[in-house]
């Protein structure tokens, strides 16, 4: 899967997402994980590494990315 086409991807929202729309999607690339706004589909893409993800869940439950 290159990383720049993310056409063909299965692209999963969480289960704790409300109905008002502010949701991101993931998707499970090969070696990669994506993520995206799921307001804009066809926009840009965030694309990870394993490490890189797992780094940014734990920022994320440790409140790294709260606005202050």
């Amino acid at each position: 899967m290159n990383a720049s086409d993310l056409s063909g991807v299965t692209w999963r929202k969480s289960t704790r997402s409300g109905a008002n729309g502010n949701c991101v999607e993931v998707a499970q690339l090969t070696g990669a994980i994506a993520l995206r706004d799921s307001k804009d589909p066809s926009g840009s893409a965030l694309v990870f590494t394993p490490d890189g993800w797992a780094a940014f869940i734990e920022g994320a439950k440790d409140g790294e990315f709260d606005r202050g």
